[in-house]
């Protein structure tokens, strides 16, 4: 994502913890800031992508003390913050830095490393229209699609409904080929047959999890990720936790949840997440 900044005339300060990272975009002529402060301090857009909702609000609000960026935005910067995080850690960081006068919005990515390699990445937003305006002119330098789904942290409810019926079609479609394999169908025949039929879907036509389908897809590069399934199981405990909020009735997406952390248990939590495979396969 930060390659692609660069690539399109932005100036770019960048902070990581990895420094292999930094030195690598440094090398693309990024500038390489010391701590997270440095590479705020100025900037006119400011872009985060963390692991959770916790980190987050530290990183913007710190831990009641000065510590949070929010000490050293100008009222004219614009955050946005492509983190996958809970909907009202959104909202929370959001509103906090609005009443600084600090335009947020929130733009979780479905795309994985390859589409941000590319610059193909769909970004969904939640923000003030002026903000996701703003926003959307940087965007688009990064990613092909970018919506604009509602308000703050509307964007986080967005992305994991998403991943909740991704997670659901690749554990179907995982027990799907393996019913067939185990009644001595070809796989690959039965995914073009599949794919041609009322049952085609995006994992059969891009991310088949049957190892020797599909020659690029991390099924078939030992379930190198790709998008791991920690990650997919984080995303749907967040979407477990909307369901309850909200009153929502999600069946599937619990029991896909379940799956995802068996195989967590049984030690594939770093495999890409049709790893999934796996369970119906042995």
């Amino acid at each position: 994502m930060a390659a692609n900044l660069i690539k399109a005339g932005h100036t770019v300060s960048v902070f990581d913890l990895n420094l292999s990272v930094v030195n690598k975009l440094a090398s693309k002529g990024a500038k390489a800031a010391v701590d997270a402060k440095q590479c705020a301090t100025n900037a006119d857009v400011l872009i985060s992508m963390l692991p959770a909702g916790k980190h987050v609000k530290s990183l913007y609000l710190g831990n009641n003390d000065d510590s949070g960026l929010i000490n050293v935005l100008s009222d004219n910067t614009l955050v946005i913050d492509c983190s996958t995080i809970d909907a009202e850690s959104a909202r929370i960081v959001g509103s906090t830095l609005g009443e600084q006068g600090i335009s947020f919005v929130d733009a979780p990515v479905s795309g994985g490393v390859a589409g941000a390699t590319a610059g193909t990445l769909t970004f969904i937003v939640g923000g003030e229209k002026a903000a996701f305006d703003k926003a959307n002119t940087v965007l688009s330098d990064m990613g092909k699609n970018i919506f604009h789904a509602g308000d703050i942290g509307a964007g986080q409810v967005a992305k994991i409904c998403n991943n909740m019926l991704l997670s659901i079609l690749m554990a179907g479609t995982s027990e799907a080929l393996q019913m067939g394999i185990n009644n001595g169908l070809d796989p690959k025949v039965l995914s073009d047959i599949m794919t041609a039929s009322s049952g085609r879907n995006w994992t059969l036509e891009l991310y088949n999890p049957c190892p020797g389908v599909m020659d690029a897809a991390p099924a078939s590069n030992d379930y190198k990720p790709g998008f791991m399934v920690d990650l997919m199981a984080k995303d749907l405990g967040l979407a477990m936790e909307a369901a309850q909020q909200s009153n929502s009735s999600t069946p599937m997406g619990s029991m896909a949840k379940n799956l995802y952390t068996m195989l967590q248990h049984q030690g594939a939590g770093s495999d890409d997440f049709s790893a999934i495979f796996k369970l119906f396969s042995k």
